[in-house]
């Protein structure tokens, strides 16, 4: 009889202290959790660029760069995608239902507002949730198709 309960993801966790300097371990982490999945070069640079641009909002937004306060990332490797979230404890904010093309050039000079147009452009899936205390970003990039039958990234 054939199992009917999905297969549990993968699930790998990193919490850092409220510092820029260590998104480069972020990074570093994303993009090889990325290659184990069979991501592209495009999509590893893609998926790292928004998991980067989350965990520096919740840096500098979240927590004001107070340097101790944790930034939680909850990396879960499932057969089909790659879901990303990042939690902040900080104030939280209203994501404007449609971010505004940062390309377009009445929007080129702009200070704020590129976050959330990147991850958008970089991802399948961005939400956000207000719940719980803080601030959850949700992050999801579809795995590649396996090639010629082969095992599905991930297994």
């Amino acid at each position: 009889m054939a199992n009917l309960r999905p297969e549990r993801p993968e699930i790998i966790t990193l919490t850092i202290p409220s510092r820029l300097e260590l998104l480069n371990l972020v990074d570093q982490v994303t993009s090889a959790i990325s290659e184990h999945l069979r991501f592209g070069e495009e999509a590893r640079a893609a998926v790292s660029l928004a998991v980067v641009e989350a965990g520096t909002n919740a840096i500098q937004h979240g927590h004001g760069h107070d340097g101790v306060t944790p930034v939680d990332l909850r990396f879960e490797l499932l057969p089909d995608r790659l879901r990303v979230t990042v939690h902040d404890s900080g104030p939280g904010f209203a994501p404007p239902a449609e971010a505004p093309d940062m390309t377009s050039p009445e929007h080129l000079l702009d200070q704020r507002g590129r976050g959330i147009f990147i991850m958008r452009a970089c991802m399948d899936r961005v939400d956000f949730d207000f719940s719980g205390g803080g601030t959850t970003v949700r992050l999801e990039k579809l795995a590649p198709a396996a090639p010629n039958g082969s095992d599905p990234p991930g297994s």
